[in-house]
Order: C-alpha cells, then sequence, then structure tokens
C-alpha cells in the first residue's frame, strides 16, 4: 500500500482537506477528490493548457504540480470564476464573442486569461497571443478567445466589473 499523506487545499476560497498518495497531481487531486471536474486533462504534460489552473495569481499547469505542494497556497479553478450561477465577465465575453466550441480546452483558456489579466490589465493584441501561446485549440482558431480577452480588458478599464 502506498503512503497517503494529509494536505489542505485552499481551492476557489475554501479549505479542503484531503488524504493523497505523494505521486497524485494537483490534476487529479482537483478531479478525484475534489470533484472539481472543470480541470480538464489533455497531454498530461504540461504542452496543452488544458489543466491550467491558478496557484497564489499565476496559470500553473496542474498535470505538472502535485497535490502535496499546493499545501499553503491559494488555488483557483474555472469553477471559482463564477459566482455561483453567474458567469465571470470573462467567462461571458467567450460567451458573446463566440470563443468556445467543444469546449474542452476553455477552463485552461479561462484560467489562464484571468491570470494574464490581473497582471496587465491593458494588454495588447500581441501580448495576449503571446500569453495563450501555451493553450492549444483545434476549434475556434484563436481569434475569437483574443477579442474575448481584449474585450474582458477594455470593460474592466472602463469600469465595467
Amino acid at each position: 500500500m502506498t503512503a497517503q499523506h494529509s494536505v489542505t487545499l485552499n481551492v476557489n476560497g475554501t479549505a479542503h482537506d484531503c488524504e493523497v498518495e505523494a505521486r497524485m497531481t494537483l490534476a487529479d487531486c482537483l478531479r478525484e477528490k475534489l470533484d472539481l471536474t472543470g480541470t480538464h486533462l489533455g497531454c498530461e504534460h504540461g504542452v496543452c493548457g488544458a489543466c491550467t489552473v491558478i496557484v497564489d495569481g499565476a496559470a500553473v499547469r496542474s498535470c505538472l504540480m502535485f497535490a502535496v505542494q499546493a499545501q499553503g497556497v491559494q488555488i483557483t479553478t474555472v469553477e471559482g470564476l463564477a459566482d455561483g450561477d453567474t458567469l465571470s465577465d470573462l467567462q461571458q465575453a467567450f460567451h458573446d464573442n463566440f470563443a468556445l466550441q467543444c469546449g474542452f480546452c476553455t477552463p485552461g483558456f479561462l484560467t489562464t486569461a484571468e491570470s494574464v489579466l490581473a497582471e496587465n490589465p491593458s494588454p495588447t493584441r500581441a501580448e495576449v497571443q503571446s500569453a495563450i501561446s501555451g493553450n492549444i485549440c483545434r476549434c475556434t482558431g484563436y481569434v475569437p478567445i483574443i477579442d474575448a480577452i481584449l474585450d474582458t480588458a477594455k470593460r474592466r478599464r472602463e469600469g465595467g466589473q
């Protein structure tokens, strides 16, 4: 039997006590232990960006981080962006700009974009393109995703949130 480790994860503003194996990734812990299935697993090598969550304000590939490493940090998943059933402004902008199709990559794009906008509230199109270059989408062609992020930035600057 593999040894279990007790960790307390602060996810979306709530503390969760979990028993995990040392080798369990944060992505697997979020999905399997906390039932936060919005964090998707694609490549499991940190390449596709589908598993991106926000850790202490930075976009992090949760498939590359062990759950035991997340003790004491603040984690925001895609579920933490909305206010209950009310979409966040960024989520609404993705909807309004048709920035999703199959939706598999969307949680990773949303958490990446939220981290980018927190760091740079006035990004240029080129800065947004660079910031999301680590996230893979096979459906949208990226233009509507970039438009949604820039739309959110503009609305926030104008006091829309």
